[in-house]
């Protein structure tokens, strides 16, 4: 259990009752809440009771929305693929077979009914007698409702003995009807009876007999009374009669606020808050903070500590926990997915450390909170390590920090290490295992830089804040910390042969066999594949999460690490068609809890794979936890080195990088933070000449050269040594010209061109494939003159001043062919501003290469 601190100094500490009770005078404040037996109504949206089916008046089975009958038929339903609209067509709504609160008789308020006629006990019999009687004598049926007019009240025999239990009884014994079989059962301790029969123990309201009670053993029963819970009940209502004033609004309200902040979160079974208030009602305890949690039950675990960590938002101010050793994030307006908003420093045992940190993390969670805890748990781990070294070598035990200086630090550094090195237990950071007690984890290289950078962060911040010259901490102390060097590696794409077997159409139906529930597992897998998304993109995609844009299929997802939201990228007709068959399959699965499709409103905000559990709505989406442990537990299957999922990202940018992209097109992508990061994925591709095709970007000379346009590659893939030999940077080396690029280096460095302009006759300018729509115009535009032409004499002379034009086009053709841009070049129509930024823009030829190509071409 995570205490309170019931004795630290917080702002609630003598009022927390008083806090309490100010929450709950608000008006916002549901009046269910403020009574000592708290009623909810059935169809509560977070704490409803009743059976789902409408009309059905049962209550829940514990976990389900139906009753148990009604869960039994549609689970057998179901099996038999049957939908939920055919089990509520033929679902037949019940009655709960006894009656869950028994009203008071109808003829005597002071006795409960005992029958659905609404008569007690006493009165039923009589009913049945005189109505029998009627119908002999007079052959008619009696009318109930005039009969119940004449009969006269019985005296009642007040509320049930037992404090908690909210019933009446209805026997001399003072007990309720639930309490008087539990009597019965619990072999009547003290042997306790009435004085007369049955038939006398309801007497007229006038008389006010009292039936006496005989005894075997007075005290047995009274200490059977007082030590006896109020029964377990299904009709919505939690006793907290008897309970102490703080621990019982401790318990309404954090009922109240778990009602209006976690409507998607852990369902709390009533009858469990039941057992809670009886254990502190038996125990006398004052407030949930005193509670000793290691004999409770997992469930009732979980809902005290949801319940504590409600309350610590209330009892602790910020300052509060620093006090008390903790972090409260959520003080910050903070919450990080997946992680809990309470962080325990207590660990850190010199003060002045523990607030250097505690600062430190109240810094961050002001100034720039992170995506995940991570960033402070490398703190904390730094200054647990730190803490311990220090109360064991320093001397006081390193709380006075005056007394620190290099020396010290120096020793921790030494200690570090060695416990690396040898692979030693860490001094303070332990794992804990639900079947297992906690145990020292072992030291590595890789903690050992976590160590050392989390305390050299708080240490350094220290020093810039000044907090280190307050407390008078020695600055030769904070500089002796060193930057931990991390052992960071960096993922490769996947080989060749673990590529094939991740892919193998067998190997993914195992991978599906692994998801019991079809949670998507084997879909989530390949859309990673597929886009190169990170697993959260895909994780947390919605339901809504592809669509077409002028018949193009794309995928809508949220780049959240880069603050990308609602990025859609290109996908493959056939992922789509996959996410589609995962939408059928989410939307049924919504229909069978809810008895309806979601609305359009709905389908924004719906997981595509939603997870099983506390999941009312379907809101959130299964965890990356239990995705790598699937994907971890396929892949030891399939007898392969050791792969992560997070590799099928950097395989995509290798391969797009194969396919002639550019950084800037891998990093846009991809959804790189920058082009440095884009190239953490594609570092492989400079010892891969197969992904040096930008190498290939040989020139030809115009139509002005001596032999315009030859063909230097023929096809087949240049050596790495002839593409550096012929490449050109245009970015460097040349400057756009009207249909290709002039080389001359003056007239680069901007100086005057000495030929006046003349391009197309100089063979200093270049052709590039982003030119060759525009040359193909030429080409006709010059067709067309010769076709104009008045005699066949001029037709022949255009076409031969053509001809070194022609013989540069031809070449620039089969040049792109070969490299296999050829398509792409025709597709471009004009210049434009991105069009710079790829291969076809920069992959220029020599026009005398080419005509020399062409030649050599036509002589074989």
């Amino acid at each position: 259990m995570v205490p309170l601190g019931t004795g630290e100094a917080t702002r609630t500490t003598g009022d927390r009752l008083e806090i309490l009770t100010a929450l709950m005078a608000a008006p916002t404040f549901e009046t269910i809440f403020r009574t000592d037996v708290i009623t909810v109504p059935g169809d509560h949206p977070v704490h409803g009771w009743v059976c789902r089916l409408p009309g059905c008046e049962c209550p829940q089975d514990r976990g389900y929305d139906y009753c148990q009958v009604h869960y039994r038929q549609w689970r057998e339903m179901r099996a038999e693929g049957k939908a939920i609209t055919e089990f509520l067509r033929v679902a037949e709504p019940l009655k709960p077979r006894a009656l869950p609160s028994p009203p008071p008789c109808l003829i005597c308020p002071e006795v409960p009914a005992s029958a659905r006629n609404g008569l007690c006990y006493l009165h039923t019999r009589r009913w049945i007698a005189a109505r029998g009687h009627h119908r002999k004598a007079n052959g008619v049926t009696l009318d109930f409702d005039a009969w119940v007019a004449d009969q006269q009240p019985f005296v009642g025999f007040g509320p049930c003995r037992i404090g908690p239990c909210p019933e009446l009884a209805d026997n001399p014994l003072g007990l309720c009807r639930r309490h008087t079989t539990r009597y019965q059962r619990d072999n009547r301790p003290g042997q306790a009876q009435a004085a007369y029969k049955q038939s006398r123990w309801q007497q007229p309201a006038t008389a006010r007999a009292v039936i006496p009670v005989i005894y075997g053993d007075r005290t047995a029963f009274d200490r059977w009374c007082r030590e006896t819970s109020p029964i377990h009940r299904t009709d919505g209502k939690v006793s907290l009669v008897g309970l102490r004033p703080l621990v019982k609004a401790e318990i309404q309200w954090t009922l109240f606020h778990h009602g209006h902040t976690n409507t998607e979160g852990r369902f709390w079974w009533l009858g469990l808050v039941q057992h809670l208030a009886d254990h502190c009602r038996l125990k006398e305890v004052n407030s949930l903070v005193d509670l000793d949690l290691s004999g409770f039950t997992r469930p009732l675990q979980q809902l005290v500590t949801t319940m504590l960590h409600y309350l610590r938002l209330v009892y602790f101010s910020r300052q509060d926990t620093k006090d008390a050793g903790f972090i409260e994030i959520e003080h910050f307006g903070v919450l990080l997915p997946e992680s809990s908003s309470y962080f325990d420093l207590a660990g850190v045992s010199q003060r002045w450390l523990r607030d250097l940190l505690w600062d430190d993390i109240a810094a961050r969670l002001t100034a720039d909170p992170p995506r995940s805890r991570a960033v402070f748990d490398q703190r904390r781990r730094g200054c647990l390590e730190l803490s311990a070294y220090l109360e064991a070598q320093a001397p006081q035990g390193g709380h006075d920090p005056t007394l620190l200086n290099e020396t010290h630090m120096t020793g921790f550094v030494a200690d570090q290490r060695h416990r690396a090195e040898h692979n030693l237990p860490s001094l303070a950071v332990h794992v804990r295992k639900r079947s297992a007690q906690s145990r020292p984890t072992a030291a590595t290289k890789g903690t050992l830089a976590t160590n050392f950078n989390g305390v050299r962060r708080v240490l350094r911040g220290a020093m810039d804040t000044g907090a280190d010259e307050r407390i008078g901490l020695d600055r030769s102390f904070i500089v002796a910390a060193p930057y931990g060097k991390g052992t960071r590696g960096r993922r490769n794409p996947f080989p060749d042969d673990v590529a094939r077997a991740l892919a193998n159409k067998d190997n993914l139906r195992d991978l599906q066999a692994l998801d019991a529930d079809d949670r998507g597992l084997r879909d989530i897998w390949e859309a990673l594949v597929l886009t190169g998304r990170r697993c959260s993109e895909v994780l947390e995609a919605r339901l809504e999460c592809i669509g077409r844009l002028k018949g193009v299929a794309m995928f809508w997802h949220d780049q959240t690490k880069i603050g990308n939201f609602d990025e859609g990228i290109r996908i493959p007709d056939w992922l789509y068609g996959r996410i589609e068959e995962r939408q059928a399959k989410t939307v049924a699965r919504f229909f069978q809890r809810h008895g309806r499709p979601p609305s359009p409103t709905e389908r924004r905000e719906v997981a595509l794979f939603p997870r099983r559990a506390t999941n009312r709505y379907m809101l959130k989406s299964v965890s990356y936890g239990w995705f790598s442990e699937s994907f971890r537990e396929w892949v030891k299957t399939l007898d392969i080195r050791h792969c992560v999922p997070h590799q099928a990202r950097h395989s995509l940018a290798t391969n797009l990088l194969k396919a002639g992209a550019n950084l800037t097109h891998v990093k846009r992508y991809l959804g790189q933070v920058s082009e440095a990061m884009a190239e953490h994925y594609v570092h492989i591709a400079n010892t891969d000449p197969r992904l040096n095709d930008a190498l290939q970007a040989v020139w030809v000379g115009g139509p002005g050269s001596s032999e315009p346009g030859i063909l230097l590659s023929t096809g087949e893939p240049l050596t790495r040594q002839q593409a550096e030999a012929l490449a050109i940077d245009l970015s460097r080396r040349s400057t756009p010209a009207d249909g290709g690029f002039c080389t001359f280096q003056p007239v680069v460095n901007g100086d005057a061109c000495p030929w006046n302009l003349n391009c197309h006759s100089c063979d200093k300018f270049v052709m590039s494939g982003a030119d060759l729509v525009y040359w193909h115009r030429k080409r006709q535009q010059w067709r067309m003159l010769a076709e104009q032409s008045p005699d066949s004499a001029t037709a022949d002379y255009l076409h031969e001043v053509f001809e070194p034009t022609a013989r540069a086009i031809a070449g620039l053709e089969r040049a792109l062919e070969a490299v296999g841009l050829l398509d792409e070049a025709l597709a471009l129509d004009l210049r434009r501003p991105q069009d710079y930024f790829g291969r076809v823009w920069s992959t220029a030829f020599r026009a005398q290469d080419l005509v020399d190509q062409q030649n050599e071409a036509d002589a074989a």
